[in-house]
């Protein structure tokens, strides 16, 4: 973040409007990711981010694209809110009387804002992904004995139909999911894949703080003061990409085991070692890197809007619109 103090409350509501922001600008980009990074050889539906989006709005519709965005929208403010006063409050405490932080103290800083994100992001990112993949596998799933319709995408391939008369069929929700996950597996169940987003995470904030903030200086005019607003939003742009492309094929990994729907001919995985083996084994090395593109698109523009939004001081704006209390 940039170097001016600010009140806890207002990084808070900063990263807050910077997560609400950004995912709705980016969101059928993240669902095309995921689609992407979760078809294997021998099931793939889509060749590319445009095909994806494409053949997502042709079968779904426009908001077919937002499949999921419910669930990211209403965990995004605790998730971004804790990423980014986590980092500020370590880079804080590990400063040396206001002096500047050498690289291994910000790498420090992004590894505690990596570590206290998982908390919400692990459930967050869980419930999106069986959401966003939904429509990808065929017309209907079965999720911990329960029966769902989920693919509009039975348009683009016909033969996934399954025989056998009709059905009543059912759309599947967060909060539907979230039930079952809880009454089957508990807490647990929602916490799926968090050693692979710890993997994913806290990489990514080693390597984002640290190059936003050196970026971010090289702006400074005079070498004093805040860094202009474009230059800002252009040092959390570059560093967002970057990292994101550094820790895709954590993400691959990551989103491979908290699908917990699978095509009939899709391999599954009992944890991150053997989901390693089996996409090595039969997809190959570059399967690591599927929907990297996607994802420095996405990450890009989130981190990018959200260093404008600092920049701005919007929580402090909505701080000071609120009325005072009388000691």
């Amino acid at each position: 973040m940039a170097d001016k103090q600010i009140s806890l409350p207002a990084k808070l509501i900063n990263g807050g409007v910077a997560g609400l922001i950004g995912v709705t600008c980016v969101f059928p980009i993240d669902l095309a990711k995921t689609r992407l990074q979760n078809q294997q050889n021998g099931c793939r539906l889509y060749t590319s981010m445009s095909d994806c989006l494409i053949k997502t709005i042709r079968s779904e519709g426009y908001f077919g694209m937002y499949r999921g965005a419910a669930v990211n929208l209403t965990l995004v403010t605790p998730e971004k809110a804790i990423k980014l006063a986590a980092n500020d409050f370590f880079r804080f405490h590990l400063s040396k009387d206001g002096q500047k932080l050498t690289l291994l103290r910000e790498m420090l800083a992004g590894c505690g804002a990596g570590t206290c994100q998982v908390i919400v992001t692990t459930p967050m990112e869980m419930l999106k992904i069986q959401l966003q993949d939904a429509g990808r596998i065929g017309k209907m799933f079965i999720f911990l004995n329960t029966e769902y319709d989920i693919s509009a995408q039975r348009k683009l391939m016909p033969q996934a139909v399954t025989p056998g008369g009709p059905v009543e069929l059912k759309s599947p929700t967060a909060m539907q999911l979230t039930r079952e996950l809880l009454k089957e597996k508990g807490i647990a169940g929602l916490y799926k894949g968090l050693g692979a987003t710890l993997l994913r995470d806290v990489p990514f904030s080693i390597i984002y703080f640290p190059l936003f903030a050196n970026l971010n200086n090289l702006g400074k005019k005079g070498g004093e003061g805040p860094a202009p607003f474009y230059v800002s939003f252009l040092s959390g742009c570059a560093a967002g990409s970057t990292a994101a492309v550094a820790v895709n094929p954590v993400d691959v990994i990551k989103t491979r085991l908290q699908s917990l729907t699978r095509g009939s001919q899709e391999d599954t995985y009992s944890g991150v070692t053997d989901c390693i083996r089996k996409i090595l084994r039969n997809e190959g090395p570059t399967a690591f890197l599927k929907g990297a593109y996607c994802r420095a698109l996405v990450i890009a523009p989130l981190f990018g809007i959200a260093q404008v939004i600092y920049f701005l001081g919007v929580g402090e704006y909505i701080l000071s619109l609120l009325p005072k209390q009388n000691n």
